[in-house]
């Protein structure tokens, strides 16, 4: 069987705002966990000067969301002087640890953060720091005693391992492009893993190539103890630019994800549409459940 998401009658749900120099061209990329009631939203987003930085916005029903006037975090080093892109949250022992993409003359790296309150923000800088690196995402326990991180040297996805999640190593492949697939170009993980009975589930997305090369997004299943381990990947897309707004923007034919969150017996899946809007796809638990079980 195969799975298609369901998209949200109210997309999309965030949007550039032309007053807000930083915000006034592009908004997409967002990470959103889910804490004591609220969603919490964090998003990229450019404005005139072409700089990404992250905003914040908050909602009580994951569909509609009150956004600051201001980022909460912005570019603060040298490696960071073209922006700050494409975070991921992952709540670890009551902190939300941020991971993302500094990008800056020197290439992308992946970098981390931590906050209590998605206002004030402790910064461990780039963690990752002798490779062009991005797509990162931190699971939510340690596997085997190890702190475990997908990242992507591209085209493959990849783990990597630690013991205090500054210091990371034993870099894995895991998985690559497949021939002949709708994710034949390069692939890199989605939202950070959501743990089932069955595995790990992982939402990742696939690059086709094509004359404009085309964002999908699939699942992976991946063993719990051994997540190197793919026991299961979407054969079809589950999500695939249809939409005028997610085929026309700033970067075409995109449907690009960063979070994953379990509400109400479904999955909300949170995307950015061709750069340009914040929107929901949803599928029922209990559906995809059934896919990791055939």
């Amino acid at each position: 069987m195969e799975l298609t998401l369901k998209r949200h009658i109210l997309n999309p749900l965030l949007s550039p705002k032309p007053h807000h120099t930083w915000e006034s061209k592009y908004v997409f990329n967002c990470a959103v966990i889910k804490r004591n009631g609220l969603f919490h939203m964090i998003y990229r987003a450019q404005g005139e000067d072409m700089v990404s930085r992250l905003g914040y916005a908050v909602s009580t029903d994951g569909l509609r969301f009150n956004r600051l006037e201001s980022p909460v975090f912005g570019p603060a080093s040298q490696w960071e002087l073209y922006g700050v892109e494409d975070p991921r949250l992952t709540e670890i022992d009551g902190k939300v640890y941020m991971l993302y993409t500094a990008y800056s003359p020197h290439g992308v790296r992946v970098s981390m953060a931590s906050t209590r309150d998605f206002i004030r923000w402790e910064r461990y800088g780039v963690v990752i720091p002798d490779i062009n690196n991005k797509d990162a995402a931190l699971f939510p326990e340690k596997i085997n005693g190890k702190y475990v991180m997908f990242h992507r040297i591209e085209p493959d996805m990849y783990l990597a391992f630690s013991d205090d999640l500054i210091h990371w190593d034993n870099f894995v492949s895991i998985a690559g492009p497949r021939k002949g697939y709708w994710d034949n170009l390069k692939i890199g993980v989605g939202a950070p893993p959501i743990k089932l009975e069955e595995g790990w589930l992982v939402l990742y997305h696939g690059v086709e190539k094509t004359a404009r090369p085309t964002y999908r997004l699939g699942f992976m299943l991946l063993d719990l103890n051994d997540p190197s381990k793919v026991i299961k990947r979407s054969e079809e897309p589950i999500l695939e630019p249809v939409e005028d707004w997610e085929i026309f923007g700033g970067v075409p034919n995109v449907v690009f994800s960063d979070a994953m969150v379990e509400h109400d017996g479904k999955f909300y899946v949170y995307y950015g549409a061709a750069d340009n809007h914040i929107a929901l796809a949803t599928i029922e638990k209990e559906e995809v459940l059934r896919w990791v079980r055939s």
